[in-house]
């Protein structure tokens, strides 16, 4: 009943809620994903996006077919390994930016295990700046990171806004210096925090540092200041910081899968991996509100 190429585009266009992020993924039109999108919603009787001009959201429907997608689109995957006798070995060196630590990332990574058992995965959780240098530096086969504004490479995930966010009864004082919780060096949301203080001209200090999110999220709870996150990640007991706070906007931001050197011994098990995480993004993108 549903296309396996269909449910894949409807996947890509739930994830980055655009068809041209979308096309671009999958290496398709603008057009087909659309006549892809179309033609799911024929078959399921239902619409599963709303969208105009300026934007595109999931449905109530829509939401609901992105488990069912998810699912369809591994049994399949499941079957043709099984039928095709093609079996992914070798050894992955794959690495996750702290902001996955408190998403299902591990689900993902679990049925990845269960698929290709003969894969031998080492995991690297990391800030996202230093998972793109050891990539650089050959340590490291794939990573799932923010994407730096300047760097071209990776394959989108999702594409989200950064904003800043703090303690429910955190109150700022204009006439003090922004209390910042960061990453150290060379955390990308750090870099861009500053940044756009400095472009401000608002005065900051740090008050907190910390390599874990864990630990920041500790300093956040406890109303030490504010830090920059991922709206579509902001962790429990944490809220956006209002507008009238006046801190200046800190953009957008890419989600990305980047490959390394290509090693023949791990270009397979990458490829699958890349597979298995584009196709479960939905379970690292929480679809709740992310504040006030």
């Amino acid at each position: 009943m549903y296309d396996p190429s269909q449910l894949r585009t409807f996947l890509a266009v739930a994830q980055t809620l655009s068809f041209t992020q979308a096309a671009k993924r999958l290496g398709l039109r603008q057009s087909t994903v659309s006549q892809h999108v179309r033609r799911l919603e024929d078959a399921a009787g239902r619409q599963l996006f709303a969208r105009d001009t300026h934007s595109v959201e999931l449905t109530e429907d829509g939401e609901a077919m992105l488990g069912f997608a998810r699912r369809i689109l591994e049994v399949h995957e499941q079957a043709t390994a099984f039928f095709t006798g093609t079996r992914v070995r070798g050894r992955l060196r794959f690495g996750a930016s702290e902001d996955f630590v408190l998403t299902r990332l591990p689900e993902i990574l679990e049925g990845f295990r269960y698929d290709h058992p003969e894969v031998d995965l080492e995991l690297t959780v990391e800030l996202s700046g230093t998972l793109h240098e050891q990539l650089t530096a050959g340590k490291l086969d794939l990573v799932l990171a923010k994407r730096r504004p300047e760097d071209p490479r990776g394959e989108l995930v999702w594409h989200d806004e950064l904003v800043w966010i703090g303690a429910d009864r955190l109150r700022l004082d204009p006439e003090r210096p922004v209390p910042l919780i960061v990453y150290p060096p060379p955390g990308i949301t750090r870099a861009r925090a500053l940044e756009a203080l400095e472009r401000q001209g608002r005065p900051w200090r740090i008050v907190c540092t910390s390599g874990s999110l864990n630990g920041l999220i500790a300093a956040a709870r406890a109303g030490l200041g504010v830090m920059a996150h991922s709206r579509g990640l902001v962790p429990p007991g944490l809220f956006r910081v209002p507008d009238r706070a006046g801190l200046p906007e800190l953009g957008k931001v890419d989600f990305v899968l980047v490959h390394g050197r290509r090693r023949p011994s791990a270009e397979d098990a990458a490829n699958a991996l890349a597979t298995a995480v584009l196709t479960g993004g939905d379970r690292l993108h929480p679809r709740r509100p992310g504040g006030r």
